[in-house]
């Protein structure tokens, strides 16, 4: 039990420690330079303005957390783990994820329509050449 409590101890000294000033400060400057670089990159047409809303939400998260640490910390709490920093690495790794997971299925999307595309021009391609044979089958020649 001993361990454990030490543990304990261990784990409650990483949760209450304090966060540097310039920790703030960079999460900050991190955030607002994140909303200017989507903002940029939506004006010059480099970012489609449907991922707009979801990077500056974003952008917006991380500018509230650095202004308000409590509810970093109370977000660190609930879900059980040790520091700060675990957390919002936690964080990233979801929104990752679900980044990765939208992307797959727009990229499932998209081939299933170049494959549909390929197909319809076979087709078409098909259809030409057939009128073409049955034009210079039916015209006389000179």
């Amino acid at each position: 039990m001993d361990d454990l409590q030490r543990l304990n101890e261990l784990r409650e000294l990483f949760r209450v420690a304090p966060e540097s000033e310039a920790t703030r400060i960079l999460a900050l400057v991190g955030s607002v330079a994140l909303t200017l670089i989507v903002l940029r990159l939506v004006r010059r047409r480099a970012l489609r303005e449907e991922y707009t809303p979801i990077w500056m939400a974003v952008a917006l998260g991380l500018l509230v957390i650095s202004l308000d640490l409590d509810l970093l910390r109370f977000v660190t709490r609930a879900i059980g783990a040790w520091t700060a920093s675990s957390t919002l690495f936690f964080l990233g790794e979801v929104f990752l994820l679900i980044i990765c997971l939208n992307f797959a299925v727009r990229l499932s999307q998209t081939s299933l329509q170049i494959k549909t595309l390929g197909q319809e021009l076979a087709l078409l391609r098909a259809q030409l050449q057939d009128r073409e044979v049955s034009e210079s089958v039916g015209s006389p020649r000179p």
